[in-house]
């Protein structure tokens, strides 16, 4: 049985070209360059799925989030990857492509570097998250997110993509 450790992922360097393919432990525990996918869900009503990682992920256990996403596999393309882990994260099938936003290079010193793509969907489905990814959720207006940026730990990278949208939908 392989688990996420053991996932091939394309390595790439700072102009996201592809460089290599290592397993996804080995990439992170050496500090190497991937690929990741986040998309903003949003419900019918326009509100944000918000949840709480479990604690047994690899990466940020136990923060939360208000991404769903994940690492983009070897050979995979941002599209392909963000419809699949929404899919995934979310518990459901059917979900329109995401729309892709823009993709931004999340660096957090050494070791802590990876190309980001940012998409977002709408979710009209009834949601039933991986149990083994996502320890609570919610669909929460944008406000009470506002809100709960200073109370709630949040996983940093997502938190990047967060500012980063809020300044791209400002400029459009």
């Amino acid at each position: 049985m392989t688990t996420p450790a053991d996932e091939i992922l394309d390595i790439v360097d700072e102009h996201d070209q592809v460089i290599g393919r290592s397993p996804r432990g080995e990439a992170y525990a050496k500090g190497l360059r991937h690929r990741c996918v986040f998309i903003q869900a949003r419900d019918a009503e326009g509100r944000l799925f918000v949840h709480r990682r479990t604690p047994t992920k690899l990466v940020f256990p136990s923060l939360y989030d208000m991404f769903v996403g994940g690492v983009v596999g070897a050979g995979e393309s941002y599209d392909e990857a963000a419809l699949r882990e929404a899919e995934e994260e979310l518990g459901v099938s059917g979900l329109p492509a995401p729309r892709f936003l823009f993709k931004f290079l999340y660096d957090d010193g050494p070791g802590r570097s990876w190309w980001s793509a940012v998409y977002e969907v709408r979710c009209d489905l009834p949601v039933r998250p991986q149990v083994e990814e996502v320890a609570w959720h919610d669909f929460l207006p944008e406000a009470e997110v506002e809100r709960r940026l200073s109370e709630w730990e949040w996983v940093p990278d997502g938190l990047a993509a967060y500012e980063r949208l809020r300044e791209h939908r400002a400029a459009s």
